[in-house]
């Protein structure tokens, strides 16, 4: 239907309008004027300002979605780990019913997760007197709260993924992210005008943004184009015509998923510990503060990480090998089978290695410069990344999605 991409975008689009309104509903028995100080000064810069990123202020409100999606994304991590591990979870995978039975794994794990850390962000909110409520009432309520929402995200996500264009659950993070960039630009001209900032400082902050865009999206467009040749009978003579095309293997295999990854896993503890009261929990939660080393070396670490293992998940040499060699196709100067595959192989690692180097760099090196310079946390490289990056994966889909059009109603009319 030619009607397709239009339901698909507003289907979308809807869901994206019913995930915003989700933010703004309250957990019932917080105390909303106590919450507002935990995101106050530096406080913005501390985890709780990077969960709230990857939430669209979501914890700021304490709103019913205040864990967000990554109780579903940390499940999914140790499931793709698992399914790494284990040949028999990696093969039901592969099978149509077994990976609903893989999906269904995924959504129970979730729901542990998200009962897990909705008790501990309970206890920490009692703890720190943010409650008009009994703490025990307000833990069973929140936490039930919080695991609606979270189940109501991940279908969202869902909805989006399977009738709406492009990734849901990466949709969401952009959508969430996208939301607090008025309010961050608000706060930067407030920080101008009262000369908490300086205009030179600002500039600088735009170059960065601006030059971290360009080279996302330069990079992201990058390609290596390995040439294949196939073999064709022409009908005059019986004669044989050789066919060159190639085989496009992006320099960033794994996308947008390690830096999401990496702030899943991040987020995890740091949201756990900075709701503990003990001392020395809270002095861990500051050493791992994001902004200072270790934060930005973890990042950098996990971030490359997750990109070699997305990337061999997502890629598979051996199939691509194997489909050459089925439809008569041969990459020139190396021989079909095995050599085909250590040869696609080769270069894969090659791109992984230049690119997750490039996710670790983007995603560590300008929130370091830009958060020594007192910007907010919107502006840094893992919230870029993924805008800049989403924005083209679903770029990409509509245009598919359009083209496809075009041939449903070429092929209508008889062209």
């Amino acid at each position: 239907m030619a009607n397709t991409l239009t339901q698909k975008i507003l289907l979308t689009l809807g869901f994206i309008f019913a995930y915003r309104v989700l933010a703004y509903i309250p957990t019932p028995g917080v105390d909303l004027e106590v919450i507002k100080g935990f995101f106050e000064g530096e406080n913005a810069n501390n985890a709780l300002g990077l969960a709230n990123m990857f939430s669209g202020d979501a914890i700021s409100r304490m709103s019913i979605i205040s864990l967000g999606i990554m109780p579903y994304i940390t499940a999914s991590i140790v499931m793709e780990l698992l399914a790494a591990t284990f040949p028999a979870l990696g093969a039901m995978k592969k099978e149509r019913d077994g990976m609903q039975n893989y999906m269904q794994i995924i959504r129970y794990f979730t729901i542990f997760i998200t009962v897990v850390q909705a008790i501990g962000v309970s206890m920490g909110l009692a703890s720190k007197g943010a409650v008009l409520i009994d703490p025990f009432m307000f833990t069973v309520i929140a936490t039930v709260s919080m695991l609606t929402g979270t189940m109501l995200l991940m279908w969202i996500g869902e909805q989006i993924t399977q009738k709406g264009i492009g990734n849901g659950i990466s949709l969401i993070i952009f959508a969430g992210i996208v939301s607090g960039i008025p309010k961050a630009i608000q706060n930067t001209v407030k920080a101008v005008n009262t000369n908490e900032m300086n205009f030179l400082v600002v500039l600088a902050i735009l170059a960065i943004v601006f030059i971290t865009i360009f080279v996302i999206i330069y990079i992201e467009l990058g390609e290596r184009r390995v040439p294949i040749s196939y073999s064709r009978k022409t009908m005059m003579q019986n004669q044989t015509k050789r066919v060159m095309n190639y085989i496009p293997i992006k320099v960033n295999l794994s996308g947008v998923i390690p830096p999401i990854f990496a702030s899943a896993v991040l987020m995890f503890p740091l949201t756990m510990l900075q709701s503990s009261q003990n001392e020395y929990m809270q002095k861990i939660a500051d050493f791992l503060s994001p902004g200072g080393i270790v934060f930005n070396l973890t990042t950098f670490v996990l971030v490359v990480f997750f990109a070699f293992f997305y990337a061999s998940i997502a890629f598979n040499a051996k199939d691509i090998s194997d489909n050459l060699k089925r439809q008569g196709g041969f990459i020139p100067g190396v021989r079909p089978g095995a050599h085909t595959k250590e040869f696609i192989t080769e270069i894969a690692s090659r791109l992984t290695m230049s690119g997750s180097l490039y996710l670790a760099t983007i995603s560590t090196l300008p929130f370091i410069l830009i958060n020594s310079m007192g910007a907010s946390f919107y502006f840094g490289g893992t919230a870029v990344l993924i805008v800049v990056q989403v924005a083209l994966d679903t770029m990409r889909k509509v245009e598919a999605q359009r083209t496809m059009n075009q041939y449903d109603i070429l092929g209508n009319v008889g062209l």
